[in-house]
């Protein structure tokens, strides 16, 4: 049986809930991974009014449409971040410039997104984990192997509380590896790991989007991570240099064909997606796999309905008998 497909709703956000499982029913995705922001999920009345889930279950249902999973990208950016401007637009207006009454807040909302997931029916929360390191990302002035250490381990301390609030409600949150968090490579999310002794309750949500354009080969990191894929993010991206564009971005906005790389519709960017679908097969995952479309050069619905129809195509089964078996005596 193929995996269900979904669509990640962060970029569909300008529309209603309601609005928006009308026209993904009419696209034919089998559900939704609803984000936590716009009107599509209140995680604290989710977390704390049981009408409020149900009648988001309902309105799920009439459409046709499961959820697997919800996203919590920008709270909880808020949790490990250092502050800068750009977090008060992630936070309640009454919080703005008060770095650390954000960063309560998005403690206080991320467990009550566990809530929220628990009382939704879901066992994964997606979402980022922010990085109070990420500004020294390149060595100078000097970034001390101390500074690191001292990142990751504020990282620890900030999140054991929150998970043990999603252990406590069943369930996993998956961090989605990406510049600008604790872990956006394969090292770093290895050391990750590392730092919370391998607990289970953190995993990874695989999106190859942010790690073909680094360099690195994407589907290594399923084949290496395999026990802690816990959802699968379908992005493509394009690594177009050209000798004048540069792979950090020339603080170009995207889209522009001027940048060093773009992300892409699935199937128009450099994914191996066909080596992916192989190494998910082979660990055994069965879950969602949920279009994140974003692509600046493409009309959405055009692209959302194209992804969905090349996630279909792309998402073969593994074999159940060995191609050589009617060989044998």
């Amino acid at each position: 049986m193929s995996r269900p497909v979904t669509l990640f709703t962060g970029q569909w956000a300008d529309l209603g809930f309601e609005a928006l499982c009308a026209k993904v029913e009419s696209f034919g995705y089998d559900g939704l991974e609803i984000a936590c922001w716009g009107d599509h999920m209140d995680v604290r009345r989710a977390a704390t009014e049981p009408k409020y889930a149900e009648e988001r279950k309902a309105t799920l249902a009439k459409h046709g449409l499961k959820c697997w999973a919800l996203g919590a990208h920008l709270s909880g950016q808020c949790v490990g971040d250092l502050w800068d401007p750009r977090l008060d637009g992630f936070a309640p207006a009454e919080h703005k410039g008060r770095p650390e009454k954000i960063r309560e807040w998005a403690i206080q909302e991320m467990k009550y997104t566990a809530r929220a997931a628990k009382n939704m029916g879901c066992k994964t929360v997606t979402g980022f984990m922010g990085s109070p390191v990420w500004k020294y990302f390149y060595s100078f002035p000097q970034t001390s192997d101390e500074m690191i250490a001292e990142a990751f381990e504020e990282i620890r301390r900030l999140w054991t509380p929150i998970f043990d609030e999603f252990d406590s409600c069943g369930v996993k949150f998956a961090l989605e590896v990406h510049p600008t968090e604790i872990a956006f490579d394969y090292y770093t999310a290895q050391r990750l790991l590392e730092v919370f002794e391998r607990r289970p309750t953190l995993g990874f949500n695989f999106d190859p989007s942010h790690l073909v354009w680094q360099g690195l080969k994407p589907h290594l990191f399923v084949r290496d991570f395999g026990d802690r894929i816990y959802h699968v993010h379908m992005k493509d991206a394009a690594v177009t240099l050209d000798g004048r564009s540069g792979i950090l971005g020339s603080h170009i906005a995207f889209g522009d064909t001027r940048r060093g790389w773009n992300f892409r519709s699935l199937g128009h960017g450099d994914v191996d997606f066909e080596n992916i679908v192989r190494e998910l097969n082979a660990i055994g995952y069965q879950g969602p796999l949920s279009v994140e479309w974003e692509d600046s050069g493409m009309e959405r619905e055009y692209g959302a309905r194209e992804a969905l129809a090349f996630v279909r195509k792309v998402d073969f089964a593994p074999s159940n008998v060995a191609f050589d078996a009617a060989m044998q005596k």
